[in-house]
């Protein structure tokens, strides 16, 4: 039976990860501090600094920056952020950039100097940008979670001063998720409670998979799959998941709901149960109930992870897919965990090596994996404790997944880093 104070704090959960973001959630936090910078400076600086820990660094140099005609990296985040930012639609600030503001922002890259450096101090996602404009200057620092700001100064002077702590689920709902009451809370809840976030997620999430499906994006992953008529609802699962990745990673103008701090993770974990729910003929509470399953399974594991890191994220929202679909068809705490698990035994190895268009293949591959693990449950097949680093028990093998991403994968970390580092140079 659980608690209240499971149900309000799942409720809270959802509620708070479901945002919509227009973008790659990297670049449009260092576009969000810009704005919010220009904010605090109350005029354009005429240059800027901008400091970012290597993680957001690997996210932000590689992706198309929405409304600035293809323009990708930093630099060109700033800039947007900058000219044409409103600070508060966190998110969603450079959302509906116009022709004109799109050539104020060409004209500023070419006059402001943007400087662009890496810091690391311990945070993961770490974003600290300072403006000058003649003898005025500010600071904004964001730190933890992609809309936390930590600082903010203007002339030497603290406007706000908060603890450089990480921010976000990891640190208040990892005792409170697990499993078992992850799937006690959709088997019970009231739809009320939860049914606006559920129901934005599916609609901007399909909206944006049908988009990269028709409108043909990046490296078209997505239309790769259903390229020789395979349109089996395994293929249209990741496929459509796929083809939505092929459009955000591509600087697509539309809002997408994130999960984690992701809109590839929000793609991932909505897509592929919305697209098996339409192929199986689901009523939407079904649905509902199933989404929620991916969503906070999603979010349980990447509790241990944090928000940023050398373990793909696309991973995490694919095991959720497959907990999802499972629940979906109707095999409950069992079957979720088992799926959770061996998905997580074929495919816990995937690095994340930045945002950019084989986000979109490793996402197919993530999905392929979520399903394989649940189609494995359904045939009496399993991987088991001593399998690897599969333990006893689909939470105890989360913590080992939390454990591999975030202590054994520091060095890969680094090593990721570095080599894109040197791409750049050559």
């Amino acid at each position: 039976m659980l608690t209240q104070e499971t149900i309000d704090a799942y409720c809270t959960l959802l509620h708070r990860e479901l945002i919509p973001a227009t973008g790659c959630t990297e670049p449009i936090a260092i576009a969000y501090a810009a704005a919010l910078l220009r904010r605090t400076l109350g005029v354009l600086p005429e240059r800027m600094q901008v400091c970012v820990s290597g993680n957001i660094l690997k996210n932000a140099k590689s992706v198309v920056v929405p409304g600035t005609g293809g323009r990708k990296g930093i630099a060109a985040a700033a800039a947007a952020g900058a000219v044409a930012g409103d600070s508060e639609k966190l998110l969603e600030v450079i959302d509906g950039i116009t022709e004109d503001q799109r050539g104020e922002i060409d004209a500023y890259l070419q006059t402001a100097k943007i400087g662009v450096s890496c810091v690391e101090d311990g945070l993961t996602l770490d974003i600290r940008i300072t403006g000058w404009n003649a003898e005025e200057s500010a600071f904004v620092r964001i730190a933890g979670a992609h809309t936390n700001v930590v600082k903010i100064e203007r002339n030497g002077k603290t406007l706000l001063d908060r603890p450089a702590v990480s921010a976000g689920h990891e640190g208040e709902a990892s005792g409170a998720l697990n499993t078992a009451d992850i799937v006690a809370f959709a088997d019970t809840v009231d739809l009320d409670l939860v049914r606006v976030p559920l129901l934005r997620q599916l609609r901007l999430n399909l909206a944006i998979a049908e988009y990269g499906m028709n409108q043909g994006c990046g490296a078209n992953i997505g239309r790769v799959l259903l390229c020789e008529g395979n349109a089996d609802i395994v293929a249209r699962a990741r496929a459509y998941a796929a083809a939505g990745s092929d459009a955000r990673m591509s600087g697509a103008e539309l809002p997408v709901v994130i999960v984690s701090g992701s809109g590839n993770q929000g793609i991932t974990a909505s897509v592929p149960v919305a697209i098996w729910a339409q192929e199986r003929g689901f009523s939407e509470e079904a649905l509902l109930r199933a989404l929620i399953v991916s969503d906070l399974v999603t979010i349980h594991q990447k509790t241990g992870i944090g928000r940023l890191s050398a373990f793909c994220g696309a991973v995490c929202a694919g095991c959720g897919a497959g907990a999802g679909i499972a629940y979906l068809e109707g095999f409950g705490y069992d079957g979720v965990a088992h799926a959770v698990v061996n998905a997580l035994a074929i495919i816990s190895g995937m690095v994340c090596d930045g945002a950019k268009a084989s986000c979109a293949a490793k996402i197919a591959v993530a999905v392929d994996a979520g399903i394989l693990g649940y189609r494995m449950y359904t045939q009496k097949q399993e991987f088991v404790s001593g399998d690897g680093i599969v333990v006893k028990g689909v939470d105890n093998t989360i913590r080992n997944i939390g454990r591999l991403a975030k202590d054994g994968m520091r060095e890969t970390e680094t090593e990721i880093l570095s080599m894109m580092l040197e791409t750049e140079t050559r």
